[in-house]
C-alpha cells in the first residue's frame, strides 16, 4: 500500500505547497508514510488536471489517495464527480481526507474484519458525496457573490480588474537578484513557481 497525497490550488497567485507539511504529520500520525506528492493549480471545478490524472496512472489497488479536504479532490458538477469517483473505484483507491473522519479506516485495514470494513466503506462513500456535494455548492455560491460584486463594481464605475501584488512582485525580483532557484522563490514567496516565470518575465520585459 502506498500513501499518495494531492494538493491542490485553484490559483497562480495560492500556494498548492502550503498542506504538505500538515498531511506529513497526519500520515505519521497514523503510521504511514507518504510515498508521493501530486501537487497542481487548477480549478477543482474541472476535471483537466494533469497531476491527479498522474496520481490515478501510476496508483495500484490498495493505495490511498491522501487530501487535505474533499474540496481539494473535488468541486465538480456531479456527473463529472461520479465520473472520477469510477476512476478512484476502477483503480482500487482509498479516499482519505482530514476532514472525513470516516475515512481514516483505510490506514488500518486488518483481515477478517470483512462486515465492518464493508460498513465502513459504505459510510464513508455517502459523507465522500455529501461532501462533494457541499464543495461544489460552496464553488457556485462564490462564483454568483463574485459576478454580482463585479456586475456591482461595472454601474458604479469602480471595477478595475484583479490588481497585481506589487509588493509580492518585488519580493520575487530581489529574491531572484540574490541568485535563488525558482523553486526556492515559489516556496518564500508562495506563489507557484509559474507564477514565479511570469513575474519575472513581466519584470525583464518592463526593462
Amino acid at each position: 500500500m502506498f500513501v499518495r497525497a494531492y494538493l491542490r490550488a485553484s490559483t497562480d497567485d495560492q500556494n498548492a505547497e502550503r498542506a504538505r507539511e500538515e498531511l506529513t504529520a497526519f500520515a505519521e500520525e497514523h503510521g504511514q508514510r507518504i510515498a508521493s506528492y501530486y501537487v497542481e493549480n487548477v480549478s477543482g471545478a474541472t476535471l483537466d488536471r494533469p497531476e491527479l490524472q498522474r496520481l490515478l496512472n501510476d496508483s495500484q489497488p490498495g493505495d490511498i489517495l491522501l487530501l487535505e479536504q474533499v474540496d481539494r479532490l473535488t468541486r465538480l458538477k456531479d456527473e463529472d464527480w461520479q465520473r472520477l469517483k469510477r476512476q478512484i473505484e476502477d483503480k482500487g483507491l482509498s479516499v482519505v481526507a482530514k476532514d472525513l473522519p470516516t475515512s481514516y479506516q483505510a490506514f488500518d485495514v486488518k483481515e477478517g474484519q470483512d462486515f465492518m470494513q464493508s460498513m465502513l466503506k459504505a459510510i464513508n462513500t455517502m459523507m465522500l458525496d455529501m461532501l462533494a456535494a457541499i464543495a461544489r455548492k460552496d464553488y457556485e455560491d462564490r462564483r454568483k457573490r463574485q459576478g454580482q460584486g463585479i456586475q456591482k463594481a461595472k454601474q458604479e464605475g469602480k471595477y478595475r480588474g484583479r490588481q497585481a501584488d506589487s509588493k509580492r512582485h518585488q519580493r520575487v525580483i530581489e529574491l531572484r537578484d540574490a541568485g535563488h532557484t525558482l523553486n526556492d522563490i515559489a516556496k518564500l514567496s508562495g506563489y507557484s513557481k509559474a507564477t514565479v516565470c511570469r513575474v519575472l518575465a513581466d519584470a525583464k520585459e518592463a526593462g
